[in-house]
């Protein structure tokens, strides 16, 4: 079977942590971008070029135009990831606020996309969103697809309360079973809603009837 190809902008702590989980899962990642342009490798990046990519960013803070030329990887100077029209199975979209516009989508669309989780708050613009739930097979809104940040902080929370110490594979093991609920709940509220994998409403509902209960519960609503 051939590898799912991702597409990743960003990176950052969240970029990276996806493209490690991407490879990890037996993916292909296939870009990542920065201030100044994107890189890019149809092939996808090695374990190696992921490891020199991380000392780049972490320890040198230096620009993935650099890697390019060493790396022999294509560099797109002031491009989005967005904007070059490349294939891809999975978008990821980790850089920033409103990134993915309209025509991005459509890139998107175009390349084969089916599936478009936000990784960054809010990475796609209403125009985009609205396009995208059209045209690919799932879409997953940042409130859902990031949560998992939040959620970590959570467990450690949790560790420190209670003097534990956990792996990091008991920790990601913890996680998986978390956002494997997020997605569940997002998707059954969507289907109470009669609005099948409809992701974005079924978690902007599920969250609304979570702070419903709870204030009913306490006696501030009668309805």
């Amino acid at each position: 079977t051939q590898s799912t190809g991702v597409l990743i902008s960003g990176s950052g702590n969240v970029a990276q942590f996806a493209a490690e989980k991407v490879m990890e899962l037996g993916g292909h990642v296939c870009s990542f971008s920065d201030s100044t342009g994107t890189i890019s490798s149809e092939e996808g990046f090695s374990p190696d070029q992921l490891k020199e990519l991380f000392h780049l960013k972490n320890v040198q803070r230096g620009r993935l135009s650099v890697m390019a030329v060493t790396n022999d990887l294509i560099y797109h100077a002031g491009k989005s990831v967005w904007d070059l029209g490349l294939n891809c199975d999975v978008a990821l979209p980790c850089a920033t606020q409103n990134e993915i516009k309209l025509d991005g989508a459509k890139n998107l669309a175009a390349g084969g996309c089916w599936c478009v989780a936000e990784g960054a708050n809010m990475p796609t613009t209403n125009e985009a969103v609205d396009f995208l739930k059209t045209k690919v097979d799932i879409y997953i809104p940042a409130k859902a697809a990031n949560a998992g940040g939040v959620a970590t902080s959570a467990l450690e929370m949790a560790q420190n309360s209670a003097r534990l110490f956990w792996t990091s594979e008991e920790v990601d093991e913890k996680l998986k079973g978390i956002m494997n609920n997020i997605f569940a709940t997002a998707y059954k509220t969507a289907q109470e809603f009669d609005r099948p994998w409809d992701l974005q409403f079924g978690a902007n509902a599920a969250g609304f009837l979570k702070v419903y209960k709870a204030y009913k519960a306490m006696g501030y609503l009668k309805f």
